[in-house]
């Protein structure tokens, strides 16, 4: 994980080009240098803002393989046009899934230009930026992409580098840390985001230079539960969860326009060339099968009367469908998890129940299940529950694989546990660990 220039903003056609020749270097020649952009308040800012554009932009951006990946992988959807093979190969799973597939490739590229951008944004807020509540605006925005790709890295792979990398250094600078240690990382980079809001509130002069739809403070708390959760910190997830809003106030969306359209509807949904889903079953085996009266299964698809039976519904049903960072739910099922792994049963099933009540129009982006509540009499009856309305609720989100591991569901149940390294990484570090067998 050599870093020897600056990252600019690229297509996916110069990351595969420069993966190809074992190069790391994605130096725009046409494009600012790196003192250039982050010589003034203004040029960090706009190298922010470029951090979401890189997450959610058409098949290249995070959005697109994270919800590709968890969806095939966890048996949610399925390839409908054998001529993408690269989706086949996440598909059919297992050691079909090449070092060079182009998911696998980009999703290791664009997490770790995110996290070079952000550690070079959050390095030069603080020596250029001399408004505090303007620079604690721009380390909180930044630390949301910085922790996303960080839990991108720990969510798909079994071991995630120790750090990015410093310019002009040898190759075998960066080593690698379990996955797990990954989110803990995830949790530290919130944390700091927290407590520099807590000194310095953020500022409204910087509001207008971001993208709408990101709740950044709810949105910080909301992740740290996730990544707490994930990296086994209950007390942490807990405490995250309580101080998360979850009414429409709360709300954090990917927003989207015709020029920077849903790259799940745009690619996938609108067409049906690429992949659509399985069925109403949700991926899930017979015993953790959604009730047909589930509104959960409306919304996030939609029956067919001729064609494929189902299509994509939900949050990829139009090109300007705005993505929601976390949902509701999540958080109420972290605060379930964080009880029952803990040996609250009580607690833990009223969280759930809290889930599997809610109404649509209860919900600020109207996911709901309108179902009478469960009722459990052991810890892990609970927390299959808790797995099963996870999965759900959640339906593609690109947290499948995580959940699965986690919960320690059959293998049988995935097509695979973690991906293989790309080669880009493996030609250029020779830390770079063995390919797991699964």
């Amino acid at each position: 994980m050599k870093r020897t220039t600056f990252y600019t903003y690229m297509t996916m056609a110069t990351l595969l080009l420069s993966a190809a020749a074992c190069k790391k270097d994605y130096q725009d020649p046409s494009g600012p240098s790196q003192d250039q952009a982050f010589s003034s308040p203004q040029a960090i800012t706009n190298t922010a803002v470029g951090l979401q554009a890189n997450f959610v932009k058409d098949r290249t951006g995070l959005i697109y393989t994270t919800t590709t990946a968890g969806s095939l992988l966890s048996g949610e959807t399925f390839v409908t046009n054998p001529g993408n093979a690269d989706e086949g190969q996440l598909g059919t799973g297992g050691n079909t899934v090449l070092n060079n597939n182009v998911i696998v490739t980009g999703m290791w590229g664009y997490t770790n230009k995110i996290l070079f951008d952000a550690e070079n944004i959050l390095r030069a807020t603080n020596t250029v930026v001399t408004d505090k509540g303007y620079a604690s605006g721009l380390i909180a925005y930044t630390s949301i992409f910085k922790a996303l790709a960080l839990g991108v890295q720990a969510n798909f792979w079994e071991q995630v580098p120790d750090t990015i990398g410093k310019p002009d250094a040898v190759s075998d600078d960066v080593h690698f840390i379990p996955g797990k240690q990954g989110y803990v990382r995830a949790v530290r980079t919130i944390d700091n985001a927290l407590n520099t809001i807590a000194a310095n509130p953020i500022s409204t002069s910087i509001t207008p230079f971001l993208p709408k739809g990101v709740n950044i403070v709810n949105t910080l708390y909301a992740l740290k539960a996730r990544y707490a959760l994930y990296a086994g910190d209950y007390t942490a997830a807990l405490d995250a969860a309580g101080k998360v809003d979850l009414t429409a106030a709360g709300v954090s969306t990917f927003n989207f326009n015709p020029q920077v359209a849903n790259p799940i509807f745009t690619l996938v949904s609108s067409t049906s060339n690429i992949y659509q889903v399985v069925d109403s079953t949700m991926g899930l085996p017979v015993a953790l099968e959604p009730t047909p009266t589930d509104a959960r299964i409306p919304f996030y698809m939609t029956r067919q009367a001729t064609g494929l039976k189902f299509v994509i519904n939900g949050f990829f049903k139009s090109n300007i469908q705005p993505i929601p960072i976390f949902l509701p739910g999540e958080i109420m099922l972290i605060k379930a998890e964080c009880y029952a792994r803990t040996n609250r049963l009580a607690q833990g099933l009223v969280e759930l129940n809290k889930v599997v009540t809610k109404k649509p129009a209860d919900d600020p982006f109207g996911v709901g299940a309108n179902l009478l509540p469960v009722a459990v009499a052991t810890i892990p009856d609970l927390l299959t529950q808790i797995y099963k309305h996870r999965r759900i609720e959640m339906f593609m989100s690109g947290q499948e694989i995580e959940d699965q591991r986690r919960f320690a569901r059959p293998t049988t149940e995935r097509k695979r546990n973690y991906f293989p390294y790309p080669f880009v990484e493996r030609n250029d570090n020779p830390n770079t660990p063995a390919d797991p067998t699964f």
